[in-house]
């Protein structure tokens, strides 16, 4: 009878799982859907997926836009889409991610399906229209970039702070921009109260209780500079935390058609965001040359002890330059939003980018931030002419390197004696 009884038990514990382990699934499929901005599915486009064990495998998106891949063992699978199957006139709006990781950490758990955004793109183009086309995006990236080099030339100018945060500035302007959008607020008051808050948080209250603390303690650049490493990858988690992962677009222009000039295509959102950006940065060099503070941060930024014994409020001056940019990155962030999505990681993911222009223009020099802002973004975007999209960045940043073995104060930068 004791027997029987602990028989049943055990039939009983194992008819609810308690011996016996669930059995894992023997594979999984990994895969998504293929849409216009319209929503319509788009067939017959190639895609391409690699992962462990030499996987390699070729699928087309089928009548309904669905394409997906079957995998047997977990790990990271790398899937790239091939842009020149899809349709004319039809383009990707982020072609920097043509190629997406995919983590797969167990064969029970089915990873969400990849979105590849598209829009309206250019017809199929010669190699002359499109290094045109290029050109464009690439002043477009450039002024984008300008914004944010312009600030952090600035305030290295008038502080001696190299400042590993500033990226998250942009992401700050651009994510309030989305959290205001999202709340109901048409985009173009949405960034207007975006920009005040990149003003406020971004430049009054950072400066304000962090950064003018550390230089009343005489706090080295070197310790500051580790501060602001700490700050970025604080406020970047932040960031990630409010807004999780995912990019996102802004309610309003998000899917809008290209004006088409000839073999050019450009967005009004895109040409109307590179004006403000242009009349905002002349604003800034006008500033600097014809008003009296903007006289001062110069005199701050050749010599502060001076500067302060001549009667200029050195303190005043480092928060107005602190504020001014706040508000240029702020800026630049909208215009990232606009063009590419917000997402939680996009002031890092260009700061490299920023500190590149800053070298190769001059470090501490408004005007050369601008100039060598110009000539990262075109180098950028001209490069994939004859390299790989996922490569570009590499580009920029070695045509930076040849450069400063030629010219190490950078194009605009003079040259001083130490010792």
């Amino acid at each position: 009878m004791r027997r029987g009884l602990l028989a049943l038990i055990a039939l009983t514990l194992a008819s609810i799982g308690w011996f016996a382990a669930p059995a894992a699934a023997e594979t999984i499929t990994i895969g998504g859907n293929m849409v216009d901005e319209t929503g319509a599915a788009i067939a017959d486009v190639e895609f391409n997926m690699t992962g462990p064990n030499d996987y390699n495998q070729t699928t087309q998106s089928d009548a309904a836009g669905n394409w997906s891949f079957e995998i047997s063992e977990p790990g990271q699978y790398f899937v790239s889409i091939n842009p020149d199957t899809l349709p004319s006139g039809v383009g990707l709006t982020e072609p920097d991610k043509i190629t997406r990781s995919v983590v797969v950490f167990s064969l029970n758990n089915l990873p969400p399906p990849i979105k590849y955004l598209t829009g309206p793109g250019p017809e199929r183009a010669s190699t002359l229209d499109r290094a045109l086309q290029l050109t464009i995006d690439g002043l477009i990236l450039g002024i984008t970039i300008g914004l944010a080099a312009v600030g952090l030339s600035l305030i290295f100018g008038t502080t001696g702070l190299t400042n590993f945060a500033h990226g998250e500035l942009l992401t700050l302007g651009g994510l309030t921009t989305y959290f205001f959008n999202k709340m109901g607020l048409h985009v173009i008051p949405s960034a207007l109260l975006a920009l005040i808050v990149a003003m406020v948080l971004g430049g009054f209250i950072q400066d304000r209780y962090l950064w003018k603390p550390l230089r009343r303690r005489g706090t080295g650049l070197i310790a500051m500079l580790v501060v602001s490493i700490g700050l970025g990858l604080l406020a970047r988690y932040v960031f990630l935390y409010i807004f999780d992962g995912n990019k996102e677009q802004f309610l309003q222009y998000a899917g809008q058609p290209g004006w088409q000039i000839g073999p050019l295509s450009i967005t009004p959102k895109a040409t109307i965001g590179m004006i403000i950006g242009i009349f905002l940065i002349a604003l800034t060099i006008a500033w600097l040359l014809k008003s009296q503070l903007g006289k001062a941060s110069r005199a701050v930024a050749d010599n502060p002890a001076l500067a302060a014994a001549s009667g200029i409020d050195v303190e005043k001056v480092i928060r107005v330059v602190w504020i001014m940019g706040a508000f240029l990155a702020g800026y630049g962030g909208i215009m990232m939003g606009l063009n590419q999505g917000v997402q939680w990681i996009m002031g890092s993911d260009v700061l490299l980018l920023i500190f590149a222009a800053v070298t190769l223009g001059g470090s501490g020099t408004a005007y050369g931030a601008i100039v060598g802002s110009l000539i990262v973004g075109l180098f950028i975007q001209l490069s994939t002419l004859i390299i790989p999209t996922e490569l570009k960045y590499v580009g920029a940043l070695f045509v930076l390197i040849v450069i400063l073995l030629v010219r190490p104060q950078g194009i605009m930068g003079r040259k001083e004696r130490i010792g």
